[in-house]
């Protein structure tokens, strides 16, 4: 109907698996590095995690154009609250402006489910951001196709007193399990860590290390 928002949660849902995590010591972010059109794998190296700020990172899924847009509109506006304020802006409060966002487009909304985390004064936070403009805070969130997967083991394995270091090792898990079982998400991994020191983008030889010593096989190299 003209003016009513009108989403098909099936089209977030057919690819991508995307964690997000609260520990006691500051936030992880992952996603594997696939996308999907239907049956046909479009790409293996997609990013599908972004650095908005010192403080402050999101996952998404669902269009990759909405998804890129999104969080260029989303860098901007954060990097000007900055510039203003001489300070970063809370993590809720990047949930808030990228749900204000969302929710002002009803007429042509953005097909894209985003996890906001970060690290502030009041600690880790992770929030969902759903295409309608909600946002929900919770100490662990998946989103994505394989996201069903993911919860069995975060909902086992989770603690408040789990360290940044061992939520990595979590969310690598989850993300292996979901790409064994969840044909729309592979191809390697992307992890991020917020804490009060320092915004941490993994390299894939950390990431490998880890998952050495976690015994779960290597990705296959890209052609």
């Amino acid at each position: 109907m003209h003016g009513e928002l009108s989403i098909d949660p099936e089209r977030l849902l057919k690819g991508t698996t995307t964690i997000g995590i609260v520990c006691k010591d500051g936030t992880v972010l992952a996603t594997e590095r696939r996308a999907t059109a239907g049956s046909f794998i479009a790409n293996k190296t997609t990013q599908k995690l972004f650095r908005i700020d010192s403080n402050v990172g999101i996952t998404v899924a669902g269009l990759v154009g909405d998804a890129q847009m999104l969080a260029r509109y989303l860098k901007a506006e954060v990097t000007l609250y900055r510039l203003r304020r001489n300070a970063p802006l809370s993590i809720e409060g990047v949930s808030t402006l990228l749900a204000n966002i969302l929710n002002g487009n009803r007429m042509f909304p953005y097909y894209a489910w985003l996890l906001v985390g970060g690290y502030d004064s009041k600690g880790g936070h992770v929030f969902s951001v759903d295409p309608a403009g909600g946002s929900i805070e919770d100490r662990y969130v998946s989103t994505g196709s394989g996201s069903p997967y993911v919860y069995g083991l975060l909902e086992e394995n989770y603690s408040r007193d789990l360290s940044v270091t061992e939520g990595v090792d979590i969310a690598l898990r989850g993300l292996t399990v979901a790409m064994r079982r969840d044909s729309a998400s592979g191809d390697g991994y992307l992890i991020n860590t917020i804490t009060a020191r320092e915004y941490k983008e993994y390299s894939e030889d950390e990431i490998n290390k880890r998952l050495k010593a976690l015994k779960i096989p290597l990705p296959a190299p890209l052609p």
